[in-house]
């Protein structure tokens, strides 16, 4: 593909670097959150499955690399370039750092600084790889692979403490009645979850645990259940199923586009929280930034509750699915219907439509 000659705006360029990232997303956490824990389970059984729970978690940890691909890819970059911005992206992630027995890969690393970096590499293939001629095989690796990737790793310090500053606001909350810290942090992860900030990562900075995070756990949850049954009539079920398998960041391209996406789930999330409070759902910092993805904070909400198991696995079940998803049902038939605030058309899968 040759590098693309139209205009570009800050609009389009902003929309182009956050639909990448949305579809990285998807392709990179998807294997893992589907399969992740129904192979470690099962590698009690056969070594096999342990094998295969390092292989998804492998394509997890390229997220990065997918990050600065896929961006590339929407401007329609040649192939070198993208290769060179995918590069660029995984060393500016933070996903790798050196240590004294060198690069030592660490996570998924900070989505915020990985989109940084792949934007500014993509800047400089826009501005410079024309100008490069037949030195462009040379120059190209060296100039936007380096200096993108030098300015990720020095932006990488300040950019994380956004997470961190998150996590401040939420340990504030913590400090109020247990109804309003519960509606306060459940509506704020059901926000959080749809931005390139993650949850997971908050919930471990910050060590929320008790019932902010299973708070927390339900906020995400929400999101997942109201963004589903809202792209259900407007999309094709892949989308869907990919939101509820814990893809809900795919959507941050629509949500940026129509804040007012926000207003339902962040309305839901509170009822979910506040019977979340009353109930006594509660959590661990390792749970609180998953949601439903594999069921990681239902059961950890299941093993924490006192009471028989059915009565748990019902109360959870109501706090997780059941009322979010008959309150996000009404509000938005009540918002699309009755108010007529916005359309269906507004859940309809940016991304997917930028990169046809």
């Amino acid at each position: 593909m040759e590098t693309t000659k139209d205009k570009i705006t800050f609009q389009t360029f902003t929309f182009n670097v956050l639909n990448g990232l949305a579809i990285a997303i998807v392709a990179g956490l998807i294997p893992n959150a589907v399969l992740g824990g129904l192979f470690k389970y099962l590698s009690t059984y056969s070594d096999i499955f342990n094998t295969l729970s390092y292989v998804v978690m492998g394509i997890q940890f390229m997220l990065p690399m997918m990050v600065g691909v896929l961006i590339a890819m929407q401007f329609k970059l040649s192939a070198l370039a993208t290769v060179v911005i995918g590069a660029a992206s995984y060393v500016g992630s933070g996903a790798a750092k050196v240590t004294e027995a060198g690069w030592q890969i660490v996570g998924i690393g900070d989505l915020i600084n990985t989109m940084i970096t792949a934007a500014i590499a993509v800047l400089l293939v826009l501005w410079l790889e024309e100008r490069f001629g037949s030195l462009k095989m040379i120059l190209l690796p060296i100039l936007v692979g380096g200096i993108p990737g030098l300015i990720g790793v020095v932006t990488l310090p300040y950019v994380s403490k956004i997470t961190l500053a998150i996590g401040e606001l939420i340990n504030t909350f913590t400090t109020l009645q247990p109804v309003i810290m519960c509606i306060l942090i459940a509506v704020l992860f059901s926000f959080i979850i749809v931005s390139p900030v993650s949850t997971i990562a908050v919930g471990l900075a910050i060590g929320i645990s008790g019932m902010a995070a299973g708070a927390a756990a339900v906020g995400v949850a929400t999101t997942g259940i109201v963004l589903f049954i809202c792209t259900l009539k407007v999309n094709k079920i892949g989308v869907p199923i990919a939101i509820l398998l814990g893809a809900m960041k795919m959507m941050m391209t629509n949500v940026i586009r129509y804040p007012i996406m926000l207003l339902p789930i962040g309305l839901t999330a509170a009822c979910a929280g506040a019977a979340g409070s009353i109930i006594g759902v509660i959590g661990t910092k390792e749970t609180a930034g998953f949601g439903l993805v594999g069921l990681v904070g239902p059961i950890k909400a299941i093993e924490m509750l006192e009471g028989s198991v059915a009565m748990n696995i019902f109360l959870v079940a109501l706090v997780f699915v059941i009322i979010p998803g008959v309150v996000g049902f009404i509000l938005n038939f009540l918002f699309t219907k009755v108010f007529k605030l916005y359309s269906n058309e507004i859940y309809r899968f940016l991304a997917a439509e930028a990169s046809k």
